[in-house]
């Protein structure tokens, strides 16, 4: 019901920014390995999502209540920084976006890790923001199931993902399913990863970059 209203309340342009590309999934989906697949394919620079230059991720991981609002604040910011910029290049690829950022404000306020006027403030600040922007091109959805996901998590190793428990992960791919059960933003091209290795296999990349391309092609891209 909350995505359902979100999408509802939402005030943005009715128009899209041509040429940009979102992907978005859930933790450890592949989401920048594909960008940078479809970037490359494109011609188009790819806004890598802020995580490695952020410097209040791995505090967050260890000190949830602490660090929720202010993470939750940097990464808002980012995003908007980067759709601004993106729609001034006329095109790019996007590994995650503001559109989908309540994602993880609403888990954390229903977590207890945000407060009820802490999210108040972050969803007030979210809506402002989209005000001023379009809908985004094409939004890719990348489908996985929460085994597969949290091998690749292991296997990158980043440490403060290491201690985050299942129930988490599972949590946070029950709201993406109800997320693009709702969106109605742009056209969204849906695709399971769980049998597919887009980064090694040639033929899966192949099939990957054309079926991207047929979606664009009925978006008049």
């Amino acid at each position: 019901m909350y995505y359902k209203n979100y999408f509802k309340n939402m005030r943005i342009g009715d128009s899209s920014m041509e040429g940009i590309i979102c992907i978005d999934g859930v933790v450890g989906v592949g989401k920048s390995t594909l960008g940078e697949i479809l970037s490359k394919e494109f011609g188009l620079i790819f806004f890598k999502e802020p995580v490695l230059d952020n410097p209040l991720l791995d505090k967050f991981y260890y000190d949830k209540k602490r660090y929720s609002f202010p993470l939750q604040v940097f990464f808002l910011n980012k995003r908007f920084e980067m759709i601004k910029e993106a729609e001034k290049l006329g095109g790019c690829v996007m590994d995650r976006s503001i559109y989908g950022d309540v994602i993880f404000a609403k888990m954390l306020m229903e977590d207890g890790d945000l407060s009820q006027e802490e999210f108040k403030i972050y969803e007030d600040l979210l809506y402002n923001m989209l005000e001023h922007l379009k809908k985004p091109k094409l939004m890719i959805y990348l489908e996985t199931n929460v085994d597969n996901a949290i091998s690749k998590i292991k296997s990158r190793g980043r440490d403060y993902e290491q201690i985050v428990e299942r129930k988490y992960w599972e949590n946070l791919n029950k709201n993406y399913t109800s997320y693009f059960e709702n969106y109605n933003l742009s056209d969204v091209l849906v695709i399971n990863v769980d049998n597919l290795d887009i980064r090694d296999n040639p033929e899966h990349k192949k099939w990957f970059i054309e079926t991207v391309k047929e979606k664009l092609k009925k978006t008049c891209y």
